[in-house]
């Protein structure tokens, strides 16, 4: 194992890229691999694509940061957007998705509090991902993810994913929201129905509570709409955004509700870097491409052809495959065993990135622009990599 001075905190692999063209990743051994991970959803437009990196560029060499004590005309007019592109009113910029859920928690419980109630308690769902501060790991039900950190923050009840008669009782006098992925994303690709998202909503008018979706995995076109809230029919209350925000530069939201941001006012929350003017030049260049009803008709359009030529190919293999599962082009491949080390066989034999997940499922998260060829190309590297794969005997 190589030893480097970075903290050990991720498994890395020998893959080592050092440069990207389109949905390519070029090692710096000069191997190339087939980009369908996108850095885990980020990199929306592939590598090096024009636009965005000319407006990274022109910011660059215009201004890249100043503090949030100044007047921010840069973030100014890309909320403006995002609010005219949204449910939302007003809008908070984050540096990544974790600080975008931390941003929504507090602006749940602020709301509350500011009425002059006591309400804290959040409702989650299990096996879902919020991030990796002590706020969103206090969120998940995840042991994995807890180990080392005891004790957990207070004010967190996990309810089972899709279970709207367990959310409904999971309800008491402390509740201030429930905080959902409309599709998980860590936990397995796993769109939540129709009749769950309707519900929590129906619920939270209901019961005086917010309804937090955490789009950061499955938003910003992902899903094959702006945000999958609309293919749900229903407007949350708060949303935190993150991922392909930004293409690739770091950069999340907490978008809300005039009324569900109410008891955000002056001094109750801040950040550094957050909506700086580097990081909105690349917000703007990448909404300049995604938010236009033909580009997410392509979306869907490339989402449905990949989805069926999956679901054709697993057929051929029912000892390794069990379904595809998905909105757009983020979707899951379950399989009948532990994903990791299928995942890394088709890296390291096959030139091909994907990502595991939970729930015996890969993720397939491919750039939304690719195009056909990109699609044979990963095909068939799946087909090879299926081919010669041989499952793990357990010890």
């Amino acid at each position: 194992m190589t030893i480097t001075p970075l903290m050990p905190v991720y498994p890395r692999c020998g893959f080592r890229p050092v440069r990207g063209e389109g949905a390519w990743l070029i090692s710096e051994d000069g191997s190339r691999a087939l980009d369908f991970a996108a850095g885990i959803a980020v990199n929306l437009l592939g590598h090096g694509h024009p636009h965005l990196t000319k407006a990274i560029q022109d910011q660059a060499a215009t201004l890249i940061h100043v503090s949030n004590l100044y007047g921010s005309p840069q973030g100014e007019a890309f909320a403006q957007r995002l609010v005219d592109t949204t449910f939302a009113d007003t809008v908070f910029f984050t540096n990544s998705g974790a600080e975008a859920v931390e941003c929504a928690i507090k602006t749940a419980r602020a709301y509350h509090q500011s009425q002059g109630s006591d309400r804290f308690e959040i409702i989650t769902f299990k096996n879902a991902f919020h991030g990796r501060t002590m706020a969103t790991i206090s969120a998940s039900n995840q042991e994995k993810m807890h180990k080392g950190f005891m004790p957990l923050l207070e004010g967190f009840k996990y309810v089972d994913f899709d279970d709207l008669e367990g959310a409904k009782a999971a309800i008491g006098p402390k509740t201030a929201a429930f905080l959902v992925e409309p599709i998980q994303g860590e936990g397995g690709v796993r769109p939540a129905s129709d009749a769950f998202i309707q519900g929590l909503r129906a619920l939270a008018d209901a019961h005086g509570i917010m309804l937090i979706l955490d789009e950061v995995q499955c938003g910003v076109a992902r899903s094959g709409t702006l945000y999958a809230y609309e293919q749900y029919g229903i407007i949350p209350d708060i949303m935190a955004t993150a991922k392909g925000l930004g293409g690739g530069f770091p950069v999340g939201a907490c978008l809300a509700t005039e009324e569900a941001a109410r008891g955000m006012v002056v001094g109750t929350h801040g950040s550094t870097y957050g909506g700086n003017p580097f990081a909105m030049a690349a917000c703007q260049a990448v909404w300049d491409v995604v938010a236009n009803d033909e580009f997410l008709a392509q979306v869907r359009s490339t989402g449905d052809k990949l989805r069926s030529m999956l679901e054709q190919f697993i057929g051929n293999y029912p000892d390794l495959f069990t379904g595809v599962r998905g909105k757009g082009l983020m979707l899951g491949v379950m399989m009948t065993h532990e994903t990791r080390p299928f995942v890394a066989h088709l890296r390291d034999n096959h030139g091909l990135l994907l990502v595991a997940a939970g729930d015996n499922t890969f993720r397939v998260l491919p750039p939304l622009n690719i195009g056909d060829a990109e699609i044979q190309t990963c095909m068939e590297k799946l087909s090879a990599g299926a081919a010669s794969y041989q499952i793990p005997q357990a010890a």
